[in-house]
C-alpha cells in the first residue's frame, strides 16, 4: 500500500475517513468520542494518538496480513444518549469489529451495555470512573486509560502521610466521585485523611463559595492541609482557588496530571506534588520515543497525556488481532484477557479478571524552567505495576 500524506500530517489514506472508504475495508474501527465540547482537546489527541498507534504498531502499513484498517469517526458531543446511538449504529450499520472510546465516563457508561448487546469489543479509551470496569462492566469491555484507582493509589503515594488532613474538590459526576472514593480508600492506609469534600458542576466557572466552604472547613484542623483537586476540561479551578490564597489557613494545593495547556496553571505551584499519567519527557523507552519524535516533527509539538492514551489503545488493537488471528469477538477476548504489550509508559497489561489496562503512574514535583510557559511535572519516581495494588471493582 502507497503512504500519502494528509495536510501535512503523515498519516495514510487507510486511517481517514472519506465516502464510501468504509464499505471497502477489511477491518474496521469505530472511534466514538466527543469531538465537540468541553473535552475537545483530550478528544483530539485521543484520535491522532490512536492513528499513530495502529501506524507505529503495523510497520507504517496500517495493515493487519494485508488487510487494511480503516477508522469511522463518530462525535458523541458528550452526549450519553448520542453515544449509546452512534455505538449501536457502528455495531449495526457499520458493522465495525471493535469499537474505541470514548472520552467521558458518563457517555461510556451508556455505551456498555450496547457492546453487550452486540458483543462486540470496547476499548476504552480515555473514560477514567471505575465503574467502567467495576460495578457496570460486562466481559466485552477492555480499557486501556487508567481507571479512578489508579489515579488514587498513585496520588495517595505521592501525597500521603502521617497528619496529612485533605480536602477535596471534584466535578460531580462519575469521573469525580468515583474519583474521590477511590482515593478515600486509598490514603486510609497512609495515616492520612479526608476531611472535607467538595463537588461542583462540570462547567463551574466561579469556585468562591466552594473555596470558602473548603476553608472554612479546614482552617482550625492541625496537621500537613491539602486541597485536592480532581478536575477534567475548562474552568480552572486551581489557579482561581490558588488566587484567593489558601496559605492563608495553611492549606496547599495538589493536583493529578493533566494536559500541557492545563498545565500553565503548575507554574504558580513550584514544588507541588501528585502523581500524572504521562508526561511525555517522563517514560524512557523506544515507543515513546518514535511517539515523540514523529508529533514535533508533524505537529510542531510533543505529544500529550491523551496522544500517548490513544496510541496504547492503537498499538492494543493491532496487537489483539494479530494474536487472535481474526477479528473474531471470542477469539480477541481469550488474545486479550491478560495480554502485555509495549507502549509509550512501557508495558501495559490487561487484568484478566476486569480487562482493566495495568501500567505505570508517576510521582512527580512541579518545577519552573526558563523558557517553558507551564510547571513541568518533573519525575520523582515511577510507580510501576507491581507498586500500585489496584482493587478489583467488579
Amino acid at each position: 500500500m502507497k503512504r500519502a500524506s494528509t495536510a501535512g500530517l503523515g498519516l495514510t489514506l487507510a486511517l481517514t475517513l472519506a465516502l464510501g472508504g468504509a464499505a471497502s475495508a477489511d477491518i474496521k474501527i469505530a472511534h466514538v468520542y466527543g469531538k465537540t465540547g468541553p473535552f475537545e482537546a483530550y478528544a483530539k489527541q485521543s484520535h491522532v494518538g490512536l492513528q499513530m498507534g495502529i501506524e507505529y504498531a503495523t510497520g507504517g502499513t496500517n495493515e493487519i496480513n494485508g488487510e487494511k484498517i480503516v477508522i469511522i469517526e463518530k462525535d458523541t458531543q458528550l452526549k450519553p444518549d448520542i453515544g449509546k446511538a452512534l455505538l449501536e449504529e457502528a455495531y449495526g450499520d457499520d458493522e465495525v469489529d471493535l469499537a474505541v472510546g470514548p472520552v467521558s465516563s458518563g457517555v461510556a457508561l451508556a455505551m456498555l451495555p450496547v457492546a453487550e448487546e452486540y458483543e462486540k469489543i470496547l476499548i476504552v479509551e480515555p473514560a477514567v470512573a471505575d465503574s467502567i470496569t467495576g460495578a457496570n462492566w460486562n466481559r466485552y469491555i477492555f480499557r486501556t486509560g487508567r481507571n479512578s484507582s489508579q489515579d488514587a493509589v498513585a496520588n495517595a503515594i505521592a501525597l500521603g502521610g502521617a497528619n496529612v488532613r485533605i480536602a477535596t474538590l471534584a466535578q460531580d459526576y462519575a469521573f469525580g466521585r468515583d474519583g474521590v472514593a477511590a482515593f478515600k480508600e486509598a490514603l486510609a492506609t497512609t495515616g492520612a485523611s479526608i476531611d472535607h469534600e467538595e463537588y461542583a458542576p462540570t462547567d463551574t466557572t466561579d469556585f468562591t463559595a466552594a473555596a470558602e466552604r473548603i476553608f472554612n472547613a479546614m482552617k482550625d484542623l492541625d496537621g500537613d492541609k491539602k486541597l485536592f483537586i480532581i478536575w477534567a476540561g475548562g474552568g480552572n479551578p486551581m489557579g482561581k482557588i490558588n488566587a484567593m490564597d489558601p496559605s492563608r489557613f495553611g492549606v496547599e494545593i495538589a493536583t493529578g496530571g493533566n494536559i500541557l495547556a492545563a498545565l500553565k496553571a503548575y507554574k504558580e505551584l513550584p514544588g507541588m506534588e501528585g502523581a500524572t499519567y504521562y508526561y511525555y519527557e517522563i517514560p524512557q523507552n523506544p515507543v515513546n520515543d518514535w511517539l515523540v519524535e514523529q508529533h514535533e516533527a508533524r505537529f510542531g509539538t510533543p505529544p500529550d497525556f491523551f496522544t500517548a492514551g490513544g496510541m496504547a489503545a492503537g498499538i492494543a488493537v493491532v496487537e489483539a488481532i494479530k494474536k487472535a488471528g481474526s477479528t473474531d469477538t471470542e477469539a480477541l477476548i481469550s488474545a486479550m484477557e491478560g495480554m502485555e504489550w509495549d507502549t509509550p509508559k512501557g508495558k501495559m497489561m490487561f487484568r484478566a479478571e476486569d480487562h482493566q489496562a495495568m501500567q505505570s503512574m508517576y510521582h512527580f514535583r512541579t518545577v519552573v524552567k526558563d523558557g517553558v510557559d507551564y510547571g513541568v511535572p518533573e519525575l520523582v519516581r515511577e510507580l510501576t505495576i507491581d507498586d500500585l495494588p489496584i482493587p478489583i471493582r467488579n
